[in-house]
């Protein structure tokens, strides 16, 4: 495995990507997890027509600050010329890289035509995609699919020749249909099929949460770069894993005392960050410290209590209770 890989002009470091994840990885979860070690950010979904019609939000999703590069800001949209306006406005915020979302389940955003529902029409991807990068000159255009809308159409191979002949400069696969939304597991053959099907890198999604399933992905699917979404909930740590193992460092995975130091410094910057005051952001807060408590003892009782949250000294007093809790197992 080489040490980077190249989509345009960027240069990325091949260990582990963050995927991009509408309502989670805000700036604060990408900071963070830039701080562990990943190597490549993606911003939230952004709408292209919200952009072109210069919605305030939008603006704000689209900001890309110098600690978050190499930093993609995504886009999803189904119409060809709004695309193309939306990524002229956007590389007034100098992202890295332009990614096109079309891969996103959520009924809100198919029932426009847009994300996973564009695996249904290749035509109209490759149009986007034409427009998007035409207008985006040397800022590279990635996009982002699925393996298929359902089990009966599984395309992503010939979806993803497609975007390549209109002149993506890589593809990300999520080895799921839009039907599986999140469930069952991520088909890895239908990115291996995307890999030799395109000759432009390819990013292998779903599944991946620590180490050895990034291994896996790389393995089995020849993939270019590994990227991860919901196995980075509560755990930028993931990021150092997979850092360590190709840096040749050793790897200590956190304890309790430094998943609550780690929380209470998510939340700090949640709350730095955010226009809202402190029990309004506190409310963006709340699902980050129950992730960060997974999978320890007594943790679905805390998980619960994380959801009332409403101020920062009781995340400090959860957090110290929590962590007394497990040094009272021996943990």
């Amino acid at each position: 495995m080489g040490a980077e890989i190249m989509i345009g002009r960027t240069a990325i470091r091949k260990t582990a990507a963050l995927a991009p994840m509408a309502g989670v990885a805000d700036r604060a979860y990408r900071l963070m997890c830039k701080e562990y070690g990943t190597a490549y950010t993606v911003s939230e979904m952004v709408s292209a027509k919200g952009i072109c019609y210069s919605d305030r939000k939008t603006a704000e999703l689209c900001t890309v600050t110098d600690p978050e590069r190499p930093m993609a800001v995504q886009l999803f949209g189904s119409e060809p010329e709004f695309m193309a306006k939306a990524v002229d406005i956007v590389l007034g915020y100098e992202p890295d890289i332009i990614d096109i979302n079309m891969g996103c389940p959520v009924p809100k955003v198919v029932n426009t035509g847009a994300g996973s529902a564009l695996m249904k029409d290749p035509d109209l991807a490759a149009r986007i995609t034409e427009a998007a990068v035409k207008a985006a000159g040397a800022v590279p255009v990635t996009i982002k699919i699925r393996s298929g809308w359902n089990r009966e159409t599984i395309n992503a191979p010939e979806m993803a020749k497609a975007l390549e002949n209109a002149g993506a400069a890589a593809i990300a696969v999520h080895g799921r249909t839009r039907d599986q939304f999140y469930s069952g597991e991520a088909d890895l053959g239908v990115i291996k099929a995307v890999k030799e099907a395109v000759k432009i890198p390819v990013i292998g999604n779903g599944d991946v949460n620590d180490l050895a399933s990034c291994l896996r992905m790389y393995e089995e699917t020849g993939c270019d770069l590994v990227m991860i979404g919901r196995g980075s909930y509560g755990n930028p740590f993931v990021f150092r894993e997979i850092d360590s193992r190709f840096s040749g460092e050793e790897y200590l995975p956190p304890d309790v005392d430094e998943k609550m130091r780690v929380m209470l410094k998510h939340i700090r910057l949640i709350l730095e960050l955010s226009e809202k005051n402190e029990e309004l952001a506190m409310h963006e807060a709340r699902k980050h410290a129950a992730w960060y408590m997974n999978g320890y003892y007594g943790s679905a009782k805390f998980r619960g209590r994380c959801y009332q949250l409403s101020s920062y000294i009781e995340a400090e007093e959860l957090a110290a209770e929590f962590a007394e809790l497990q040094h009272s197992r021996g943990l």
